[in-house]
């Protein structure tokens, strides 16, 4: 079968230096103590890039560490006194532009801190980004488009050509940024390979839930070789809950709406010599009508579907198959599909969304980790254990001490997205 393939605060080593501001009365002589019941408190605060630093990225962050007080007002801007949005992490180290910085270009943040005293100190670094780099760019894809419904089960997935390294994904980690509303906090989890990463929380969406996502990747060094390619951002909603349960035993599938069974659909599913896969996967493209073709392929076939909803890239798809409606509810005869019969299939096509989840169980094979969207395929202990990043303590799992640590989804090379639809 013929396939193709389907980014961290920059830490910026050169730092200000720190200002100090004394918390002490101004009455006080030089060389004095602190004023009997008084402690003296000193407000630090350090910046990053470093004051005249050179050749920054323009994935640079201002990085703030203050002491005695905290940061109260950022105001970054550029050579042409252009002043530029931005917003701080929540853990208030550092403050993210809203967009990558411009090559060659010279920038002045200007940070407020307030003390603990309730005095206030400014500090200001100037720095110059770097030209248009010259390394070789990772191929970058965010699997989630703005303005769509998708479905509770619909993970952000950033897939990397090449993979990411292991030394490398903290950074790349570090500039994906996903906000939820309402707040359903998750975390990010790699494949082995790095050339996936999904973000999900514990449970599936609550439907009606907004999420926002930022890929900030556009300049960022990736290890010694590579660089981020462009910075991408998508806002979309969570629509109503639809799963479909697929028992190879029964040659059954259930349609579940809002946990309640709405509907039992006869199927074929694969045969013994192209099984189809057993696991937890997410319906990932809809197609009213499209072509299989696996010329190529020791099965070699060009046909022409209707109603065809892919879940996995290898080329597994619920689809519209006429020609086995004898054989549905009874015996396996795809090449790894789910067929089921033309009514269904336009009935279903109005049910689901891209993001539904799709369990099947029964068959001969296992599902592969990245054969599609596989972040609902491991436990959430396994899943936490594949992100590159600390987990926030709300979301770690239990203490397994003998338990090994795989990552989120252990196991080979995703298999690569293919450029033509396949199936059977």
């Amino acid at each position: 079968m013929d396939v193709r393939r389907r980014l961290t605060l920059l830490v910026v080593t050169v730092a200000a230096t720190p200002l100090m501001l004394g918390g002490c009365t101004a009455d006080r002589k030089p060389g004095a103590g602190p004023a009997p019941g008084r402690t003296a408190v000193d407000l630090a605060v350090t910046l990053t890039p470093g004051d005249r630093a050179r050749d920054v990225p323009v994935s640079a962050e201002v990085g703030t560490t203050v002491t005695g007080g905290r940061v109260t007002a950022v105001k970054l801007t550029d050579d042409k006194g252009k002043q530029l949005a931005g917003e701080p992490r929540e853990d208030g180290s550092s403050w993210v532009p809203a967009a990558p910085l411009a090559n060659g270009r010279t920038y002045t943040a200007e940070v407020t801190a307030t003390g603990d005293s309730g005095r206030t100190a400014v500090r200001r670094t100037t720095f110059t980004t770097a030209p248009k780099s010259t390394r070789q760019a990772v191929t970058s894809t965010l699997y989630f488009a703005g303005n769509q419904t998708y479905g509770t089960a619909m993970p952000v997935t950033v897939a990397f050509d090449p993979g990411i390294p292991t030394e490398a994904r903290a950074t790349v980690q570090r500039r994906l940024f996903v906000k939820t509303d309402p707040p359903q906090p998750g975390t990010w989890s790699w494949l082995e390979d790095g050339t996936q990463v999904y973000y999900r929380a514990p449970d599936l969406w609550r439907p009606g839930t907004k999420i926002s996502v930022r890929a900030g990747l556009e300049g960022l060094p990736i290890g010694t070789r590579y660089v981020g390619d462009e910075d991408r951002r998508a806002t979309s909603k969570i629509g109503r809950q639809v799963a479909l349960e697929i028992d190879n035993a029964t040659k059954q599938m259930s349609v579940f709406q809002d946990h309640k069974l709405v509907r039992k659909i006869p199927v074929s599913l694969g045969k013994p010599s192209t099984p189809s896969s057993s696991g937890k996967m997410v319906i990932m493209e809809k197609h009213q009508q499209t072509t299989f073709d696996t010329r190529g392929s020791a099965d070699p076939y060009v046909v022409d579907v209707e109603d065809a909803q892919r879940y996995t890239w290898g080329g597994e798809f619920i689809h519209a198959a006429p020609w086995s409606e004898g054989d549905q509810g009874h015996t396996n005869v795809s090449h790894g599909c789910a067929n089921i019969s033309s009514t269904a299939a336009d009935w279903l096509m109005g049910v689901t969304q891209v993001g539904d989840l799709i369990t099947v169980k029964g068959t001969e094979v296992q599902l592969q980790p990245g054969n599609g969207w596989t972040a609902w395929n491991v436990s959430w202990d396994e899943f936490v254990r594949g992100s590159a990043l600390p987990v926030p303590p709300g979301l770690r799992p239990a203490p397994t001490p003998t338990q090994p640590n795989p990552g989120a989804v252990a196991g080979g090379s995703s298999p690569e997205p293919a450029p033509s639809v396949s199936g059977g």
